[in-house]
């Protein structure tokens, strides 16, 4: 057996504690997170953003886990303690910490650097020998242990997660300079200048120590998904407070004092920041052939385990769809599309291109015979849109988001990038048009 075999040991990442990141206020996810942490927005009908980083931790062995958030952090809190639970054999834990005022500070977290720093006490555990930090709104699985044996094969402080780019994405990313062996030499933020990029070409040799081919995308732009030994990490963030971000000041300092190796990441990847890309991600699941599958057999993500009844669909045209457990579909027409958990459209219903978050409870029939329902009502034309939890959606109502409209906020709904996104627990009145 190889030492690099020996490194995926299951005892590897036993002293790994990780740490994600639970974001700012997620105002370019607005109005997702008007009233959720970032890492809380539902995903695909049945997930939250958490469930991602969460998974690939459990199945990479890392089982000790603590959560930085400091906005709305209720339904994140609930969703964690509703459905990460380990034995007593596992010395396992989920822990969520919010921003709290201490002797030392009352600040809100200024970055991301900052956020872990306030909190280090609560963090640190004596037989920690690594922290693994991570994003919480991004869209990947990832073994973590490989990443671990690049770090311990390069003898590295500090090792980024890199995923190769094309020359016209890496305009858009921070992009790591590396030599030869994988050290990082420099940080770029965004490079432009055609005679920049022409200096941040990874060495060939790099690739093929990976096993991979640069394959037209020549450029490692960084992850956002950092390891380091827990000692370097500790100190650079007591004795430099004034770095308050990972990417944008810690890491490109600590290269004058620190070797900082790349670790290469080939499969699918997606920062979930922005409606834009939350609903272009929630499209190309709907397809014939979604760029991620939830449901590996052998890394499967996981989320809150719910006893709903199967899906009841009646009298329905459904094509390129998810539909959650717990829907009711009655005589409508449904075209990619996600139908959350609890889901309700009524006959007649047409739905494309959109994403319907479902419910978080059954309303009694007629327990408010005057107000809307939940759900969607009959004949109405939803299109390019997003239908946040519990909205009320009444009869012959035409939401059709379009690239022409402004983006404004309007009574229980934004229009952000031409997509019409219904508020939380908002009811838009019958024969309502937005278009």
């Amino acid at each position: 057996m190889t030492k690099a075999r020996q490194n995926l040991g299951p005892d590897l990442m036993s002293n790994v504690g990780g740490i994600v990141l639970g974001g700012g206020r997620g105002t370019r996810l607005q109005p997702l997170t008007k009233v959720r942490a970032k890492p809380a927005v539902p995903l695909c009908g049945r997930y939250r953003l958490i469930d991602i980083p969460l998974s690939n931790c459990i199945h990479s062995g890392v089982k000790r886990i603590v959560v930085l958030t400091q906005f709305n952090s209720h339904s994140l809190n609930r969703h964690l303690s509703n459905t990460y639970h380990f034995d007593s054999f596992t010395n396992g834990h989920v822990t969520l910490l919010a921003a709290e005022q201490t002797e030392e500070t009352g600040d809100w977290f200024q970055g991301t650097a900052d956020a872990v720093r306030k909190h280090l006490s609560h963090i640190h555990e004596h037989n920690i020998s690594h922290y693994l930090i991570l994003s919480g709104d991004q869209l990947y699985r990832m073994d973590f242990r490989k990443m671990m044996a690049t770090h311990l094969k390069k003898d590295a402080d500090i090792t980024v997660a890199a995923l190769p780019v094309t020359r016209a994405d890496a305009r858009g990313f921070g992009v790591m300079k590396v030599n030869k062996d994988a050290r990082i030499q420099e940080f770029v933020e965004k490079p432009q200048q055609d005679s920049l990029l022409d200096t941040l070409v990874t060495p060939e040799n790099v690739f093929s120590d990976f096993g991979l081919e640069a394959q037209g995308k020549p450029y490692l732009a960084s992850m956002g998904i950092y390891l380091f030994k827990a000692p370097v990490l500790e100190s650079l963030l007591l004795e430099h407070s004034e770095w308050i971000d990972f990417g944008k000041e810690l890491l490109p300092n600590a290269l004058d004092t620190h070797a900082l190796y790349a670790h290469m990441f080939d499969g699918f990847w997606e920062d979930i920041g922005t409606i834009r890309s939350y609903f272009d991600v929630s499209m190309a699941m709907t397809s014939n052939t979604p760029p991620f599958e939830f449901h590996d057999e052998h890394h499967p993500i996981f989320t809150h385990q719910r006893a709903l009844p199967g899906a009841r669909i009646q009298n329905a045209d459904i094509t390129n769809a998810i539909i959650c457990a717990g829907c009711r579909i009655h005589g409508s027409r449904i075209k990619n599309a996600i139908i959350g958990i609890r889901g309700i459209v009524q006959a007649g219903a047409t739905i494309k291109n959109s994403v319907i978050l479902g419910a978080d409870f059954y309303e009694r029939k007629r327990e408010h015979p005057k107000i809307t329902p939940i759900g969607i009502g009959e004949n109405s034309c939803i299109e390019n849109a997003i239908i946040d939890h519990n909205a009320r959606i009444g009869k012959n109502v035409i939401l059709k988001g379009n690239e022409s409209l402004e983006n404004i906020d309007g009574d229980g709904y934004t229009i952000q990038d031409g997509i019409i996104v219904i508020h939380k627990n908002a009811c838009i009145p019958d024969n309502t048009v937005i278009q």
